[in-house]
């Protein structure tokens, strides 16, 4: 008697190899299930020994490695290393690349743009709904003081993964996306431990050419589902090379060796957090000033550079300005959103006529309607020093209370006073 042996039929071509869904994607239907490559880096960051991988393994092996695999198969929306590239004449050396690609097929950006907080929607689009083929690898904190890799690690079920994937509207060369607790859906905000995950990241790369880039919602992030970018570019941003002028604090709410500095002969105000005696005192004092701004609804961007040891805080309002008619017509044409490598000074332009005509004048100008005004700028910048437990010398510390300095020694927790509506993004 002859009978026939029923299958599924096969939709998907990750319906046979995974659970759930069928599309073997990153949500709790498929990834507990998976089985992903998995880089555990060395937990105490005073030692570089890598155990037995090679130095460059995490960023010309592995990163890179199936960074280009996954160009081989197709999987970005364009081209990135076909986009054009030059340096604008003039004193910063800013870096202009056309990339009509990004303009055309990026994912569209869907929450609001006027508050920095916002829940997280699952409704949305979100990073557990990419496949895993998108992702390169898990990276995870290791037990001891050596790197180590694992070519195929089961996920554990109980914790959720940090995963590191493709961006596939790529700015750069090994641009990719770090995604924490990716199971856990965190709305795009700064948490101590997400931060820090960053700054070992960098760490690992060990390569200052190689950045980390975060966007707050309402400075041009567009998925509001924590992540940070990050992509190699062989050359120093002008942000890089700015000068810089140390600011004195004064020894009292919190001893720290991290050194403050703020950015001068550049278009953009900002902060510069250096040094420390480890990453976790500098990724402490930086996470807390960002969960300040973003506490107080002020949007902003942050560069990680030379491999997690200095990092850019920049506050800014440009969507702000934006809404209340205040940027020039001229730069609103080309639809540039300066968001953090823009701001870092790599001009991301969409427009040909746009590229075949940058100036320095012009990068300036894009990047001058970003700032805070020098007024706001310090008011921000005093609250930040506040809620970091600093204090900078030449402040009026007469009436401060002793509670109010016990409120922000502990770094677990920080209470700002509200700062005025005109730092504000518009409600």
């Amino acid at each position: 008697m002859l009978t026939i042996k029923r299958v599924p039929t096969v939709l998907s071509n990750y319906q046979e190899e995974a659970a759930g869904c069928g599309r073997n994607c990153l949500g709790d239907c498929c990834l507990p299930v998976s089985k992903l490559p998995l880089y555990a880096f060395r937990s105490d960051k005073t030692s570089f020994h890598h155990g037995d991988l090679p130095d460059d393994f995490f960023l010309n092996t592995l990163l890179f490695g199936q960074w280009e695999d996954r160009m081989s198969r197709g999987l970005f929306r364009y081209d990135v290393t076909a986009c054009e590239t030059k340096v604008i004449p003039g004193k910063h050396g800013f870096v202009a690349q056309l990339n009509e690609g990004r303009h055309l097929k990026k994912r569209p950006t869907e929450f609001r743009v006027d508050r920095v907080l916002q829940p997280f929607d699952p409704s949305k689009f979100n990073f557990t709904k990419v496949g895993q083929e998108e992702v390169l690898f898990r990276f995870e904190a290791g037990e001891d003081d050596k790197s180590c890799f694992f070519g195929i690690a089961s996920v554990d079920g109980i914790i959720s993964p940090n995963v590191v994937a493709i961006n596939v509207s790529p700015i750069e060369y090994g641009h990719v996306l770090l995604i924490p607790r990716v199971l856990e859906c965190l709305p795009q905000r700064i948490d101590p431990d997400s931060f820090l995950l960053a700054l070992h990241m960098a760490a690992e790369a060990g390569n200052p050419y190689f950045r980390l880039g975060y966007n707050s919602l309402g400075a041009f992030a567009t998925i509001n589902h924590l992540h940070f970018q990050a992509y190699y570019f062989a050359m120093a941003f002008p942000v890089e090379k700015a000068p810089t002028e140390k600011i004195d604090i004064v020894e009292g709410l919190r001893k720290s060796n991290v050194k403050v500095s703020r950015l001068v002969d550049y278009p953009v105000r900002g902060l510069v957090y250096e040094g420390g005696n480890s990453l976790k005192e500098l990724s402490d004092i930086v996470s807390q000033s960002c969960i300040c701004l973003q506490e107080n609804n002020i949007p902003f961007n942050v560069l990680i550079s030379g491999c997690g040891r200095t990092i850019f805080l920049f506050p800014q309002c440009y969507a702000e300005k934006q809404a209340l008619g205040g940027v020039r017509p001229e730069l609103l044409e080309t639809q540039v959103n300066p968001a953090v490598w823009e701001i870092s000074g790599h001009m991301v332009l969409k427009r040909r006529k746009d590229y075949d005509g940058a100036s320095e004048d012009y990068a300036w100008k894009l990047l001058a309607e970003v700032s805070l005004s020098e007024d706001r700028f310090c008011v921000v910048k005093s609250y930040i020093l506040e809620a970091t437990g600093m204090s900078e010398a030449g402040e009026d510390d007469a009436g401060r209370e002793e509670d109010e300095k016990n409120a922000f020694l502990s770094a677990a927790s920080v209470t700002t006073p509200p700062i005025q509506d005109g730092c504000l993004v518009l409600q």
